[in-house]
């Protein structure tokens, strides 16, 4: 029999095969595998963001706290005196060439605790003027850290932007932004943060304080060490050194502006919140 071209069955190497009959599902260790790769990408997502705000204060502390503490440290070297100190008559105290002792009173020995009143200490030395509460003096005239250091020949750390060294801007848990604040001031004895010269760190979220608190210290605790939290009460019964410590005094679940902030308490965890700030003191060696 002849075939026509039409009528030649076309191979092609392929083999013949029936037709499905139906698609069949997924199985259930196929739905597990898939829910545990799911489950796997959720858990790395979150760990990741962990380790990316870790990341961000592990760079805030050597970026910018440690680098603005170095600065200090190469003004006291070249100057021969602290920030904004007298070379001439130095008082060894933060803005110490602008203090004037009241009459028959000592400018920089004696008995500082009484002879300087809370409220009449050198104006602490910032770039701009701080938030409302951030430093100890509400004084609206500053002394321009920016201008000493720089006259000096002290190169600044890059802070937010050049004229901006002094600031430095993250995003807390909620994602909003936040900004800290860099500051040098005297603290007079009986002070509650402790005496002498520090910088006044502003803007610190209660993780990131901790955070810096732990490295700085080797443990985060509010009102021992170098590392401290602002205007912390000290005991004074003698019974100091028979207690642990002090947690910090709030955590992220409050918001700006909060009051009554306890270290266990919760706030109102609004996601739409910024997440309250806290202001911490850094111990200087000179």
């Amino acid at each position: 029999m002849v075939h026509t071209i039409a009528q030649v069955p076309r191979w092609r190497g392929k083999r013949l095969t029936a037709a499905p009959k139906g698609q069949g599902g997924f199985t259930l260790v196929e739905l597990a595998i898939v829910l545990a790769v799911i489950g796997l990408i959720i858990g790395a997502v979150a760990i990741g963001k962990d380790v990316q705000r870790n990341a961000e204060y592990t760079k805030i502390k050597n970026k910018f706290v440690d680098q603005w503490e170095q600065a200090y440290n190469q003004y006291y070297q070249r100057a021969g005196v602290v920030v904004a100190d007298s070379q001439t008559a130095p008082r060894f105290m933060v803005n110490g060439a602008g203090y004037a002792a009241a009459a028959g009173l000592p400018t920089s020995g004696g008995d500082m605790a009484t002879a300087i009143a809370s409220g009449s200490e050198p104006v602490p030395v910032c770039a701009r003027l701080p938030e409302a509460g951030t430093v100890r003096s509400a004084a609206t005239t500053l002394v321009t850290l920016r201008n000493l250091m720089t006259a000096i020949g002290v190169r600044l750390p890059p802070g937010r932007a050049e004229g901006q060294e002094d600031l430095y801007v993250y995003t807390d848990t909620n994602g909003s932004p936040q900004e800290i604040q860099v500051c040098f001031q005297w603290n007079r004895p009986t002070e509650p943060e402790g005496a002498g010269n520090v910088m006044v760190i502003a803007g610190l979220t209660p993780d990131l304080a901790r955070m810096l608190d732990q490295m700085i210290d080797g443990k985060p605790d509010a009102r021992e060490g170098r590392f401290r939290l602002r205007g912390i009460t000290q005991l004074t019964d003698g019974t100091q050194s028979n207690v642990p410590g002090v947690e910090w005094s709030a955590n992220n679940t409050y918001g700006r502006g909060a009051t009554g902030m306890t270290d266990v308490g919760a706030g109102n965890t609004r996601d739409e919140e910024q997440v309250v700030t806290l202001t911490a003191i850094y111990k200087m060696n000179q």
